[in-house]
């Protein structure tokens, strides 16, 4: 295991030091290991928020606000759709979840209300 941070960027943890830089040899992204220590980027200070602007926790359950079509799937997840025990997530698809007839899948806080 190395002594250096992995990359802030794509979490590589092949880096390597140059001067007074840290470099990542997958994406060649260069910082200081001063600037990681100040950004304290956790996904712990990240808020989720549905379409009413209300904020998410895991376990939370949510409706769905409008029809949403599933790839692979012959119909769409309809609106007013239940969803229970959510889990959230960091990426674009921020919720993870199981409905029931389609199973395990991710959504967008944006398409849905906290119940």
């Amino acid at each position: 295991m190395s002594e250096f941070p992995p990359c802030p960027k794509c979490n590589c943890e092949y880096t390597y030091p140059s001067d007074n830089l840290l470099i990542c040899p997958e994406c060649f992204h260069e910082w200081t290991l001063e600037e990681v220590e100040n950004t304290g980027d956790d996904f712990s200070d990240k808020k989720v928020i549905d379409s009413n602007g209300n904020e998410l926790q895991n376990g939370d359950t949510v409706i769905v606000i409008k029809d949403l079509p599933v790839k692979g799937a012959p119909k769409p997840i309809k609106a007013g759709t239940k969803v229970k025990n959510i889990r959230l997530t960091d990426g674009a698809h921020n919720i993870d979840c199981k409905i029931d007839g389609f199973g395990s899948m991710g959504l967008k806080s944006e398409f849905v209300r906290k119940a």
